[in-house]
């Protein structure tokens, strides 16, 4: 595993509490298909957006160590604008760790970055949101100072939150370390690892059937994703404001397990 030296010595991670097992430092010329598969579709994704994800090296590619996640406004499969979104589904796992991304963030009416996390398994608790979904990091374009942390879970739909805003600037403007520590009884959001929000109180329950034992539905495996969206029920549509293309920049992704026990 090839880490760039003057990036691990920027970390704040204790060494003494966690173990990297799994990273992507993007320094190579090309995305590592070993470790992602870029997904391919467009349609709404549930949300209304109105992108459509391509394969394509105009919408992700890698540049100066950074991936680069591209938008672009262009007809193209029937939508209005392309984009990219890259997943670690089948190619890497974890149930419990903590997982990072240092980034800068587009900003723009309509524009929806994200760093999260879906189950391998949508079947074991219903279908989403029964089965969960972890968001470490959300941001819409029109707020560019504020970055969300939510969980999704249950039925009915719940999702529970807290957000954390810049006191000068947004994040459009430098990198930030965007993280979450997940253990079987927490969750813990972090910006620049200042802790920003906890969560310890959640359910999976599927419509028709009794409730799951806490910790469901955050006690198996997810994956990580990485994506920008244009547009959709969140976020609200592009409009006059907004100047094409937009782009999402990730420095590193990494994956800890702790040195010990939880």
């Amino acid at each position: 595993m090839k880490i760039n030296s003057e990036k691990i010595i920027n970390t704040s991670v204790s060494q003494d509490e966690w173990r990297l097992v799994w990273s992507d430092e993007f320094d190579g010329d090309e995305i590592d298909q070993s470790k992602w598969t870029q997904i391919e579709g467009g349609g709404g994704f549930g949300n209304n957006e109105l992108q459509f994800y391509t394969d394509r090296k105009e919408n992700a590619y890698l540049e100066n160590g950074k991936l680069v996640i591209r938008a672009l406004k262009e007809n193209y499969e029937d939508n209005a604008y392309t984009s990219a979104k890259l997943i670690t589904k089948g190619k890497a796992e974890w149930t419990y760790g903590r997982f990072e991304a240092r980034a800068k963030t587009p900003k723009g009416q309509g524009i929806w970055p994200a760093f999260w996390m879906m189950p391998v398994d949508m079947v074991k608790y219903g279908e989403w949101p029964s089965s969960g979904e972890i968001d470490i990091m959300e941001l819409i374009g029109s707020a560019p100072n504020t970055v969300h942390g939510t969980l999704h879970y249950g039925h009915p739909h719940t999702y529970t939150g807290q957000s954390y805003t810049l006191s000068n600037g947004d994040f459009s403007a430098d990198y930030h370390i965007f993280a979450l520590e997940w253990t079987p009884t927490e969750m813990r959001w972090f910006v620049d690892d200042k802790l920003y929000a906890k969560q310890s109180t959640w359910f999976s329950h599927e419509k028709g059937k009794e409730q799951e034992p806490f910790p469901a539905p955050f006690n198996r495996a997810f994956y990580l994703q990485l994506n920008l969206a244009i547009g959709g029920n969140w976020p609200g549509n592009p409009d006059l404001t907004t100047v094409f293309p937009k782009t999402f920049e990730i420095d590193y992704v990494r994956v800890y397990e702790p040195v010990s026990d939880f």
